[in-house]
């Protein structure tokens, strides 16, 4: 008889990971927010730059 070569996965979602589940986090942004806070730390950056500080 040949043997059995079946591959046995965790009875939990088969191995896959939920982090979006698992974060209870205090300070909530959205997207878009984080990208305007981005946008404005390169824009200060370049100025700063620019006028040589």
């Amino acid at each position: 008889m040949a043997q059995d070569n079946r591959i046995s996965l965790p009875s939990s979602g088969g191995g896959l990971m939920r982090y979006g589940e698992e974060t209870n986090s205090r300070i909530k942004m959205s997207p878009v927010t984080v990208m305007v806070i981005i946008a404005v730390i390169i824009v200060v950056a370049i100025i700063i730059n620019i006028s040589g500080f």
